[in-house]
């Protein structure tokens, strides 16, 4: 592990384009800044961990992908029919259960 000082308004850089910049400290808290590509996912280490059991629970799980997909249009009112016809949505219903 590096470890390494910065003092108010200091940076780090994280490869070519992570910059990690100290905001404020107050006591024992210090606020970090980060700038990185939105293709970087940037998380708290409790919520990545969160992420990852997720993940974990979502591929042992018996619900198959096709299910999804066809619960996904059927709510949003895009499902067909066996006979492939939409079927006919009262806009005053839609979306009650």
């Amino acid at each position: 592990m590096l470890v390494l000082a910065r003092r108010l308004n200091e940076s780090i850089i994280i490869g070519d384009d992570i910059e990690v910049v100290v905001i404020d400290i107050k006591g024992d808290q210090v606020k970090l800044g980060i700038r990185a590509p939105k293709r970087i996912s940037v998380h708290r280490k409790e919520i990545y961990d969160e992420i990852q059991q997720e993940n974990i629970a979502a591929m042992s799980s018996n619900l198959q992908p096709e299910a999804l997909k066809n619960l996904s249009e059927y709510l949003s009112g895009g499902a067909d029919d066996e006979a492939g016809n939409t079927p006919e949505v009262d806009p005053k219903k839609k979306g009650k259960i």
